[in-house]
C-alpha cells in the first residue's frame, strides 16, 4: 500500500508558546494562525513541507479525554496517512475483515491538502490512526463494508 504522511497532531499545555516555537524557532510556516486567534477554527497548524503538517491541538480539545492523574497526558494525539480513494476503500474493507473497528468516520477534516475524507483506528498498542483521502464527493462517503 503506497502512502504518505499529511499530518501529526500534538496536544498542547499552552498553545502561544507551542506556536511561538514551531514558527520563530523552528521557522515552519503557520496554517490557519489568524481565524484560529479569531475563534474560527479549533486549532492552528504548522507546515513542515508541501505534503505535511503538525496540528496543535490546544487543551480544550484534548482535555475531555485525558486520563487522570498528573503527568497523563501524551503528547501526541494521533497521526494521519493519506491515500488514494482506492486505497482508503480497500483499507477500510481490510480493517472490517480483521475485526478492527472505526472509532469514528468516515468524516470530512482538514490536512495538509485541505479537506479529506477520513476514518480513525487503533493499532494494537492503542495509537490512534487517521486514513483519509481528498478527493471530496457528495455529502456522505460511506467506507464499503458490505454492511
Amino acid at each position: 500500500m503506497q502512502c504518505s504522511m499529511d499530518h501529526i497532531v500534538l496536544n498542547v499545555e499552552d498553545d502561544k508558546n507551542m506556536i511561538n516555537f514551531y514558527s520563530k524557532i523552528m521557522m515552519l510556516e503557520t496554517e490557519r494562525l489568524e481565524e484560529y486567534l479569531a475563534g474560527k477554527v479549533p486549532f492552528p497548524s504548522v507546515r513542515l513541507n508541501s505534503e505535511t503538517i503538525i496540528d496543535l491541538f490546544p487543551k480544550k480539545m484534548w482535555q475531555a479525554n485525558a486520563m487522570p492523574g498528573e503527568g497523563s497526558r501524551t503528547n501526541l494525539n494521533h497521526f494521519c496517512i493519506s491515500l488514494s480513494k482506492e486505497a482508503w476503500v480497500s483499507l477500510c474493507n481490510r480493517l472490517h475483515d480483521n475485526s478492527i473497528g472505526i472509532e469514528e468516520g468516515p468524516v470530512p477534516r482538514w490536512g495538509a491538502h485541505g479537506t479529506g475524507i477520513s476514518i480513525y483506528f487503533q493499532d494494537p498498542e492503542g495509537n490512534l490512526i487517521e486514513a483519509r483521502y481528498y478527493e471530496i464527493q457528495e455529502s456522505s462517503e460511506r467506507c464499503l463494508l458490505g454492511s
